[in-house]
């Protein structure tokens, strides 16, 4: 059956930030948007439009990267200021910093199960992270220049990393070695992520190209020259069968990896677009610019329903395998693009509102009404697996504090030693400094 395509929507506008906008990422239930700027914050915007947004400040200098936890109860941003931080995206605002870089932090990734980050520097390595423990693993130490962007593979067994040095390596997690590095000529990549098959990679790159590798064969397999300006970031749909990328072009656009083609082009930022995401289904996607504004869109690629959407869901992994296959075919940058344009929407400092796209076709539900239907389903099962992965949370924070604890009283314990030895050297001295008694 052939899927039918409708134009993407633009649902919402976000507008707070007081900097170019450079991070974006949707949580695991579609409840918020987080967000990282220049302006050194971190904003988490809540999809019930009758919700305030939070502004977490803690970073001294710009945000470059931000990144919501599988499970949604954790967010990671890093910044120019040398660290990386963990915040529960909540009023409180609490993070915990992890420090070990010597120079601006580029890019932060979750492992697949939220055990582990990685992230990527202009101290030219790449390094692994225990979340929980809070504590830095081991580093990637080959790229000769600034690191820009480290991505887990989907079974976090291998990590992707691009440079400014023209290569992008390959690396190990268990043997900690380097497999394989591809080279760009023309420019550096910006930005690299797995295909969600895990047979594939994509770069973002200066040269204003989107570049796809298959990481079996070691060899590229599509190149797009669709952009007039440098590539910033780019994010593939769960299906696999799409690529979004942005530039400093001012657009973001949507390719279509089983054609080989761009689908559409989409205008809304003034300035260049920093970044975009696809939320966890695909169903909708953001982007983020200079103009400090954050674009939301519903993708409304193919929306199958009831049975069709659950045969979707099984047959997602055969999906992934079948779009890996049928890019194996190495296309130009000749396209025939789907232009679609739509204007940005101004709004009040820290709100959102929905905005209205000229775009021809069946009308489409608002995000309101589709999150009625979706907490429909199953509301109690809902509820009660959120209660269980809050309560998970809880838990490994409370061991993890425990920890800390542990540590703080052994070396509590240690100086205690110490000084006791100390006291003793004084109060017993040498037998050499020993003054023999006279004799009777």
């Amino acid at each position: 059956m052939t899927s039918v395509l409708h134009d993407p929507t633009l649902e919402r506008n976000f507008k707070g930030h007081k900097g170019a906008v450079t991070g974006v990422d949707f949580s695991s239930n579609m409840k918020q948007i987080a967000t990282s700027s220049t302006d050194c914050s971190v904003m988490i915007w809540n999809m019930t439009p009758q919700r305030r947004a939070y502004r977490f400040d803690g970073h001294e200098d710009s945000i470059t990267s931000i990144q919501f936890s599988p499970s949604g109860h954790l967010v990671a941003s890093c910044s120019k200021d040398k660290t990386v931080r963990l915040w529960v995206p909540n009023m409180k605002a609490q993070s915990t910093v992890f420090k070990a870089h010597t120079a601006t932090v580029r890019s932060v990734n979750f492992s697949w199960d939220g055990q582990a980050l990685v992230t990527a520097s202009d101290d030219k390595t790449v390094k692994v992270w225990a979340v929980h423990r809070q504590k830095f693993l081991y580093s990637f130490n080959q790229h000769i220049n600034w690191v820009r962007c480290a991505r887990f593979s989907p079974d976090s067994r291998l990590i992707v990393s691009s440079s400014d040095d023209k290569s992008i390596k390959l690396w190990d997690r268990n043997s900690k070695e380097c497999v394989h590095s591809f080279y760009e000529h023309a420019g550096y990549a910006n930005h690299v992520d797995f295909h969600p098959s895990g047979t594939c990679i994509a770069a973002a790159s200066t040269d204003n190209s989107v570049k796809v590798w298959d990481i079996r064969t070691l060899k590229m397999l599509q190149h797009y020259q669709v952009h007039s300006g440098v590539v910033n970031s780019l994010s593939f749909h769960p299906s696999g069968n799409f690529l979004l990328s942005a530039s400093n072009d001012s657009t973001t656009k949507i390719l279509d990896l089983v054609e080989g083609k761009l689908l559409f082009t989409l205008h809304g930022h003034q300035g260049p677009v920093k970044c975009v995401a696809f939320s966890r289904t695909g169903e909708y996607f953001a982007s983020g610019g200079a103009d400090e504004q954050v674009l939301m869109w519903k993708s409304n690629f193919d929306e199958p329903s009831g049975t069709a959407n659950k045969q979707q869901s099984n047959n997602q992994a055969s999906d992934e395998t079948r779009t890996a296959a049928k890019m194996g075919r190495r296309h130009s940058g000749t396209m025939h693009p789907h232009a679609y344009r739509s204007s940005s929407t101004s709004s009040s400092h820290m709100t959102s509102s929905p905005t209205h796209a000229k775009v021809h076709g069946p009308a489409q539900p608002s995000l309101q009404e589709t999150h009625a239907i979706e907490e429909t389903i199953s509301p109690n099962l809902t509820s009660t697996l959120e209660h269980i992965i809050g309560q998970l949370d809880i838990l490994t924070q409370t061991v993890s504090i425990l920890e800390q604890r542990l540590s703080l009283t052994e070396d509590k314990l240690k100086e205690c030693l110490q000084n006791q030895v100390a006291s003793q050297a004084q109060t017993f001295p040498d037998e050499g400094s020993w003054t023999p008694a006279a004799p009777h």
